[in-house]
C-alpha cells in the first residue's frame, strides 16, 4: 500500500476513537461503574469470585465492604500456582504471561498477570489512543509516513510450565500482529534482544537508514541511544540523521530533569514531548494535550480505580474513595482492579488529579519511595521539582541522581545526601546546594520545618559523582535497559553506600 494512502487510512481509523474518549470524559463515573460491574460478571465463577460472591455485588459500597485491598505479597501465591498451570483463580480465561518486574520498591521479582484482555482492550488500545490524541491535536501530522523508534527492556521470554514471564515490552511485542511491525524500528528480533550493549548496537544499525517519525520509550535509556547514534554518525544533532522526528512518547520517570538534554539533541526538529502513564499492571493515563504535562486518566480500559489519601495511608485499615470523591491537589495511592485479576490491588504509585473535568493527573511519585527518616516527609514530587528548579537556575543537566539519609551521630544531626551525576557540573557547587535546599523547604512544609535552625536536619550534603558511574552500577545489578530505573528517595544508605564504592 502506498504511504500517502495508508497514512490517510490509518489517520482516519485513530480519530475514529476520539468520540469514544469523548464519551467517557462525558460519563466518567457511569464509565467506571459499568467498568468495575463487567469485571465482577465477568469473574464470578472464578475462585475469587465464588469466595467472595461477585454474583450478589450490586453497589461500589459492596464491592468496597467485601474485598480487601492488596499488595503483591498477599497475592504471591495464587500468582505462583497460576504460573504452575492452575486457572480460574482470579480470572477466567486462560492467563499464560507474567510481566516480570522488580519495580523500585523491592529487590524481589513480582510477576504480574497479563490476560489476552488485558493485552487487547488496555495495553493495545493505549498504543493506538496515544496516536489518536496526538493526531487529534496536530492535524498536519506527517507522523504516520514514517517509523517510530521503539526502545523496549530486556527481550527475553523464560517459558515455566507453560506460562512465559519477562519484561512487558518484550511479551507486548512478542503478541503484536505481524503488521504492526511495519509502522515500527527496529525489527521485532532485535527488539526482543536481551543483552544491552549488543542490542544498542544493533537498534543503531537497523535504524540509522530509516525514516524516523517518532521516539517510544524510558528518557533516560532513550538519552544514551540518541548519544550513541550522535557518534557513530559522528554529529551533533539529531535532526541531521532524522529530520521529520516530530513526537517523543516518554514514562517511566520524570521527565524535567531530561527535557533540556532532549530540546538539546532534537534542536531542529518540530518536537513534541507527549507523555504516558504505563506499568506492568495496566496502562493507565495519556497527555491529551500539547505542551501539557497533565495526564487523562483512560476510563475505559477495563481498568477500575480507587484512591487512598496518602494522609490516611499508614492507617491499619486502608480506606479508598472512588473517582467520583476525589479532590483535586491531594496526594492519593491508586488501587486498581483489572481485566487480568489484580483485585483492589495496591500498585504502589502515588498521583494527584489536576482536574476533575476532564479527570486529568500527574504523577507524584511511589508510597515506598520518600524520605522520612527525620519526620521530613520528602517525596519524589519535591525533590524532582527542586533540583529542576536548580538545573534550570545553574544552566546545567542533570544526568542521574539518587538521595539517602545521612543518620545522626552521638555529636552530629541528620542530613540528606544527595549523589549527582551531571553532563555539566555547576561551577559552584555550594551555591547549588544553598539554591536546591531553599527550593526544598519552599515545596515541603515538615521539611522546612526540620530544617529551621539547622534544629533536626543540616544542610544537605551535594556529592557530585563521576561521568558514567550510576550507568555502572545498573549494569553491574543487571538492570540495563527497559523499565529499569535508579531509586531517585530512599530512607536507607544501601544505594547510596554501593554508589559511593563504585566512585571511588
Amino acid at each position: 500500500m502506498p504511504i500517502p494512502l495508508f497514512h490517510s487510512i490509518a489517520s482516519w481509523a485513530l480519530k475514529k476513537r476520539i468520540t469514544q474518549i469523548e464519551l467517557f470524559i462525558k460519563y466518567p463515573n457511569e464509565t467506571q461503574q459499568e467498568v468495575l460491574f463487567k469485571l465482577l460478571n465477568t469473574a464470578k465463577n472464578t475462585e475469587i469470585g465464588e469466595k467472595y460472591k461477585f454474583s450478589s455485588i450490586e453497589s461500589y459500597q459492596t464491592f468496597k465492604q467485601r474485598l480487601p485491598i492488596v499488595k503483591y505479597e498477599e497475592i504471591s501465591k495464587s500468582i505462583e500456582l497460576c504460573r504452575l498451570g492452575k486457572q480460574n483463580l482470579f480470572w477466567p480465561t486462560t492467563i499464560k504471561w507474567f510481566a516480570k518486574s522488580s519495580g523500585t520498591t523491592n529487590s524481589k521479582s513480582k510477576f504480574i498477570p497479563v490476560s489476552i484482555e488485558a493485552l487487547e482492550d488496555c495495553h493495545y488500545k493505549a498504543g493506538k489512543d496515544m496516536l489518536s490524541l496526538y493526531l487529534n491535536n496536530n492535524r498536519d501530522s506527517q507522523l504516520l509516513t514514517g517509523k517510530c523508534l521503539r526502545l523496549g527492556g530486556s527481550g527475553e521470554l523464560y517459558e515455566n510450565n507453560s506460562s512465559y514471564f519477562g519484561d512487558l515490552s518484550a511479551i507486548f511485542i512478542d503478541n503484536l500482529p505481524f503488521w504492526a511491525e511495519l509502522g515500527s524500528t527496529p525489527s521485532n528480533k532485535v527488539s526482543l534482544m536481551s543483552e544491552w550493549e549488543s542490542k544498542m548496537e544493533a537498534i543503531i544499525s537497523e535504524t540509522l537508514n530509516e525514516k524516523v517519525t517518532s521516539l517510544a520509550g524510558i528518557p533516560s535509556w532513550m538519552l544514551i541511544l540518541l548519544q550513541n547514534v550522535l557518534n557513530r554518525k559522528k554529529v551533533f544533532n539529531i535532526s541531521d540523521i532524522w529530520p521529520n522526528i516530530e513526537v517523543y512518547f516518554h514514562g517511566g520517570v520524570n521527565f524535567n530533569p531530561y527535557k533540556s538534554q532532549f530540546e538539546n539533541l532534537l534542536k531542529g526538529n518540530q518536537i513534541q514531548f507527549y507523555e504516558i502513564y504505563n506499568a506492568s499492571e495496566g496502562f493507565f493515563a495519556i497527555q491529551d494535550q500539547n505542551k501539557s504535562s497533565d495526564l487523562l486518566l483512560m476510563l475505559d480500559y477495563g481498568i477500575f480505580y480507587e484512591f487512598i489519601p496518602m494522609n490516611m495511608f499508614n492507617n491499619s485499615i486502608l480506606d479508598a474513595i472512588p473517582i467520583w470523591e476525589v479532590k483535586t491537589d491531594v496526594n492519593y495511592a491508586l488501587v486498581i482492579t483489572t481485566n487480568a485479576g489484580l483485585w483492589r490491588y495496591l500498585i504502589g504509585d502515588t498521583i494527584k488529579f489536576t482536574s476533575l473535568n476532564p479527570y486529568r493527573i500527574k504523577i507524584t511519585g511511589r508510597t515506598k519511595h520518600f524520605i522520612n527518616v527525620f519526620g521530613e516527609e520528602l517525596i519524589i514530587e519535591n525533590a524532582e521539582e527542586a533540583i529542576s528548579m536548580a538545573a534550570n537556575k545553574f544552566k546545567v543537566s542533570i544526568v542521574n541522581y539518587t538521595v539517602g539519609p545521612v543518620f545522626m551521630g552521638k555529636k552530629s544531626k541528620g542530613s540528606h545526601q544527595w549523589l549527582i551525576e551531571f553532563e555539566k557540573k555547576p561551577k559552584n557547587i555550594e551555591s547549588f546546594s544553598i539554591f536546591l535546599d531553599e527550593k526544598l523547604k519552599e515545596l515541603n512544609s515538615d521539611y522546612e520545618a526540620k530544617r529551621y535552625k539547622n534544629m533536626t536536619l543540616e544542610s544537605p550534603v551535594v556529592t557530585v559523582m563521576k561521568k558514567g558511574v550510576f550507568y555502572d552500577w545498573l549494569s553491574i545489578n543487571n538492570k540495563l535497559g527497559g523499565q529499569n530505573k535508579i531509586p531517585r528517595l530512599s530512607n536507607s544508605r544501601n544505594y547510596i553506600n554501593s554508589l559511593l564504592k563504585l566512585n571511588n
